[in-house]
């Protein structure tokens, strides 16, 4: 048996620059950190007593003959690749609920392939695993998704990702005291809206929009060098949050699906009782509200989205990991 697990990730600034079309033509870059919130991905051998060859769990679960019979779309594409003969259990488990904008179908594509690769004995690095799960989703599942996601999954951290115009990306880590980073990450508050959605959908609207959304999109890109100045020349930190403010606005305006009447009248809850800014993590539409708040008001913020589940988390350096191992 071999368990894998792979962190989520939070987006900062940049978000958007990271789609295939975009990238083609500008280049892209994000700035991301994972998080300590994982999935595990767990794989064995099933023993060859049952009339199913597969047993996959995950939200529900399947026992099939056959890999075209599993319903998921992920792991019935994955596993063609894999297939050897022999009988497969695959199990999913996660700190956090799927399609909340924390990149979760990326950190699972990417423990899955880490787990599998490990059950056939093969060592991966995150490069791989990040190229491999861009290809499966964008490629083979044909979804509505962007380089960052797999890339951060894969490698953890706190980095600046670069997407180059041939498809080529870089991981810059983003260099700090560990005073100034336990500062930053003390500003910082993630509240759960209770909604879900499909990501590439809200994706998809965004995509067709950015013929008309150069200007928004430069921009935003331009606020991930901004960032990284505020946090590692030391400027006030505050003035990050100002800017997560300003790449919400612009985040809106790519497309309506970005946001909702709700989602905005909890974030103007949140400024009015001391957030800086903050945004929706993701593509939109719904899941995790991050924001900017200075440590003195986040009582009266929490108090304030009293409604919502407030999640706290600090950063993670690993990436996706091999956990467990029994050959």
């Amino acid at each position: 048996m071999i368990i894998s697990r792979t962190p989520f990730r939070v987006s900062f600034f940049g978000g958007g620059t990271d789609y295939p079309t975009w990238v083609e033509k500008h280049g892209g870059a994000v700035l991301s950190t994972s998080i300590d919130k994982y999935c595990y991905v767990s794989c064995r051998h099933l023993p060859p007593f049952f009339d199913h060859k597969y047993r996959i769990t995950y939200s529900r679960l399947e026992h099939v003959k056959t890999v075209d019979e599993i319903e998921h779309p992920a792991i019935r594409e994955v596993l063609k690749a894999y297939e050897d003969g022999n009988g497969l259990e695959i199990h999913c488990d996660a700190d956090l609920p799927a399609r909340s904008g924390l990149g979760s179908s990326s950190s699972f594509v990417v423990g899955l392939l880490h787990s599998l690769e490990g059950l056939a004995g093969r060592r991966v690095t995150p490069k791989w695993l990040a190229e491999e799960s861009i290809r499966y989703e964008q490629q083979v599942l044909g979804e509505t998704v962007g380089y960052q996601d797999q890339t951060a999954a894969a490698y953890g951290g706190l980095n600046i990702l670069h997407f180059k115009k041939d498809g080529n990306f870089s991981v810059e880590p983003l260099i700090l005291s560990a005073e100034r980073k336990k500062e930053f990450g003390s500003h910082l508050m993630l509240f759960f809206t209770g909604f879900s959605r499909i990501a590439s959908e809200v994706a998809k609207s965004q995509v067709a929009n950015f013929s008309s959304k150069e200007k928004q999109l430069h921009a935003m890109r331009a606020m991930v060098d901004e960032a990284v100045d505020i946090l590692a020349c030391g400027q006030k930190l505050t003035a990050f949050g100002e800017l997560l403010h300003q790449a919400w606005q612009h985040k809106r305006s790519l497309s309506e699906k970005v946001s909702t009447s709700y989602i905005d009248q909890v974030y103007e809850a949140a400024r009015a009782s001391g957030a800086v800014g903050g945004k929706l993590l993701g593509a939109g539409g719904g899941g995790f509200l991050l924001l900017f708040v200075q440590p003195d008001k986040q009582d009266a913020v929490r108090c304030a989205l009293s409604k919502l589940i407030h999640v706290p988390f600090k950063f993670e350096s690993g990436g996706s990991q091999v956990v467990y191992y029994r050959g």
